[in-house]
């Protein structure tokens, strides 16, 4: 949760989302695939080049060109001898050749789908599993985590970073505000709804989303969008009726991250093309945004922290005195940071169509597992209504790759 753009999310949650959220991110518009190809960088192998994806209209850049592929580790393919390559330099070059396409798209997409999940279902362990009542203190640790990973690579000169002006810092804040908000409310209402049906109510993001590129951007969306829409508020409704762990504290929440997530997306597509011309070069990265969102983040979430009292629980709970309580929560730092690169490797590898229908099928075995790990109470009309809106979030995706 903590590294997403949004994811990344996630993510989406992820962004996933981040993906979910960090998520959330129209990656289905068909003028991505034109962007993503036109804004790969020619830089030299292992390097980070940049690929530009967006919200309606343009959200997220970077991708590495270590990811697809280096040069053959055996040298010059054109050795040849009177005119033939030798049997024997073809079967070293068949051993040396890099993976070829397919594999690494069923790589990245198996690490993005991993990554989204895991990150999901630590999270949920944390709060539910170690009964862990300081949210806001996770999501400010996880913040930490990306913004000490981030700054390290970019101090080595793994990853370029733009510099943290005053200027960019102004620009930024309201989004960040935002963001800080879309992460907390959405670490809240994972503490007390199961994941199956937050990932369905977390559909009703996309409604609200759909909706405010109508009025503020008048963008037009076809019958088959508003169809899955109205699917997807359906579900949702039969999903919290039928609901045997219903909430009414948590589905607030729920209802607040909605609010909050396509507020977020909605906003950041103006925010980026404004902040663009407070960098340096011009442009704002993958990895700045990470470092920016995560950053700002940082007083933020101590301030969230003293405020919800979460000091005073902290100093009493014996949670901290325990090594695998640090390890899982900074796995689950990691795990956000993760989102951010291996969706952007998935995108660069396929498509952005096919990204946006991976993202909504893997909604399914996130579901399912979050059900089986933790032991959800559940009747056959819950599993039906979220099975429903699971498929509608399928149908928007395809809807939205048509549209």
């Amino acid at each position: 949760m903590g590294s997403r753009v949004l994811p990344l999310s996630v993510p989406t949650d992820a962004p996933n989302e981040v993906n979910e959220s960090l998520l959330q991110i129209d990656l289905s518009d068909p003028s991505l695939e034109g962007e993503k190809n036109n804004l790969l960088s020619s830089e030299q192998n292992g390097v980070l080049g940049r690929v530009s994806s967006g919200l309606g209209g343009g959200k997220r850049e970077m991708v590495s060109r270590s990811f697809h592929g280096s040069r053959p580790c055996c040298g010059d393919d054109s050795d040849l001898e009177d005119g033939v390559l030798t049997k024997k330099r073809e079967k070293i070059m068949h051993c040396c050749r890099p993976v070829n396409i397919s594999n690494q798209a069923l790589l990245s997409g198996f690490a993005y789908c991993l990554s989204s999940c895991s990150m999901i279902l630590i999270n949920k362990f944390v709060l539910s599993g170690f009964d862990f009542n300081a949210g806001i203190s996770l999501m400010l640790y996880q913040n930490f985590v990306s913004v000490v990973i981030v700054s390290f690579l970019s101090k080595i000169g793994m990853i370029s970073t733009e510099p943290l002006t005053w200027r960019l810092i102004r620009i930024w804040f309201p989004v960040n505000v935002i963001f800080v908000g879309m992460l907390s409310t959405s670490i809240f209402s994972l503490k007390f709804i199961n994941v199956a049906m937050v990932t369905v109510l977390k559909n009703v993001a996309n409604v609200m989303t759909a909706i405010g590129e109508t009025y503020l951007f008048k963008k037009h969306h076809g019958i088959k969008v508003w169809t899955a829409l109205v699917l997807m508020i359906i579900s949702a409704i039969s999903g919290g009726a039928t609901d045997l762990s219903f909430h009414a504290v948590g589905y607030s929440w729920q209802i607040l991250n909605c609010f909050l997530t396509a507020s977020y997306s909605l906003t950041l597509r103006r925010v980026m093309d404004v902040a663009k011309h407070a960098t340096k070069s011009g442009n704002l990265n993958e990895f700045s945004m990470v470092l920016l969102n995560n950053v700002l983040s940082l007083p933020l979430g101590i301030l969230l922290t003293v405020s919800f009292n979460e000091v005073d629980y902290l100093s009493k709970t014996p949670l901290l005195k325990m090594p695998i309580f640090w390890l899982v929560i900074t796995l689950s730092g990691l795990l956000g940071l993760a989102i951010s690169f291996t969706s952007m490797w998935f995108l660069h590898q396929t498509s952005a169509t096919t990204y946006s229908l991976v993202g909504s099928l893997n909604k399914i075995p996130l579901s399912v597992a979050g059900i089986l790990i933790f032991k959800v109470p559940t009747s056959l009309e819950n599993l039906l209504s979220i099975l429903f809106g699971l498929l509608a979030g399928v149908f928007f995706a395809k809807a939205k790759m048509k549209g």
